[in-house]
């Protein structure tokens, strides 16, 4: 374990939280900035007026309670920038904050804002860094530790590590090797940014490429016109949401596990390069997730 420096202060933006459906993040990032003997002044995260029964509580905060460590959430950085310059922290440390920092913010830290985002920028800049590779049947993706600037994704970039994407990932299972890969490489170069030793590299902007916020309509799964990679690769990426839709005869799912396969199975696709979508798990809308089989067994006069 990298020792951290304990007269180190940093404000910490941000819920750990990289890919929309997360059920649960241990905050490897925030934990390990505690447990190395930085001194966190405070945890920032965005302002939500939702009152959801199903709003889930944020691990930033309860790790930040259970440290006696004060919790902002305001509607925008700069709302508290009289309270972030008091503290006079060194750095910011930020991870999924989801909101465009000001230029007049990143000014207060002398070491700026340390920004990780789980992709080899300047490749999928943007909100959906994870989701895009495997939507685009990518082999390979990465971690980049950057400054950030008020562009974004723009900043110069301190360091990175690539991370391979294998048939079996999906989005969960990739954000846990993200999520693992970025705070062990922060912790590793950590020391030299605050101590100004190490310099950032700028982006090639000429090869920048852009991820896109998702919605609803993006999950819309369409076989006739999709090859059974892409339509595997659709699932793979818009797990949970936001899902991968379709209609079998006179059911609405959801499929949640497929595989690519050259002959039809029990219950498969056929696709637009002759090959078939086998499904292996799905979720009827408003029903719980089940085996192709248990399906079958229950749907099957419908189908």
């Amino acid at each position: 374990m990298t020792s951290g420096k304990t007269s180190s202060k940093l404000v910490f933006f941000g819920n750990e939280r990289l890919v929309s459906g997360l059920s649960h993040t241990d905050t490897p990032v925030l934990r390990g900035l505690i447990e190395r003997g930085y001194t966190v002044a405070v945890v920032v995260n965005h302002h939500t007026a939702s009152r959801s029964r199903k709003e889930r509580p944020l691990e930033v905060a309860e790790i930040a309670e259970a440290h006696d460590i004060p919790v902002l959430l305001p509607h925008k950085p700069a709302d508290i920038i009289d309270q972030l310059a008091s503290m006079q922290a060194d750095a910011a440390v930020l991870i999924a904050y989801g909101r465009i920092i000001p230029q007049k913010v990143i000014d207060l830290f002398p070491r700026g804002i340390i920004n990780i985002h789980p992709s080899l920028l300047p490749l999928y800049r943007g909100p959906t860094p994870i989701e895009t590779p495997l939507a685009r049947g990518d082999s390979e993706t990465g971690v980049s530790i950057m400054s950030l600037t008020s562009g974004m994704d723009e900043g110069p970039v301190y360091a990175q590590a690539k991370v391979p994407i294998v048939p079996a990932d999906d989005k969960f299972t990739l954000y846990s090797k993200l999520a693992l890969t970025s705070s062990s490489l922060l912790f590793d170069v950590l020391p030299s940014i605050l101590d100004g030793s190490l310099a950032p590299t700028d982006q090639d902007h000429s090869k920048a490429t852009y991820s896109q916020l998702l919605a609803k309509a993006d999950g819309q799964l369409n076989p006739a016109v999709m090859t059974a990679a892409e339509a595997h690769n659709h699932i793979r990426a818009y797990l949970g949401f936001p899902g991968s839709r379709l209609r079998l005869g006179a059911v609405d799912v959801i499929i949640t596990k497929a595989h690519v396969s050259p002959t039809e199975t029990e219950l498969s696709l056929r696709c637009s390069d002759g090959n078939y979508l086998a499904i292996d798990a799905l979720k009827p809308l408003g029903k719980k997730e089940m085996p192709a089989g248990a399906f079958l067994a229950g749907y099957k006069t419908r189908l």
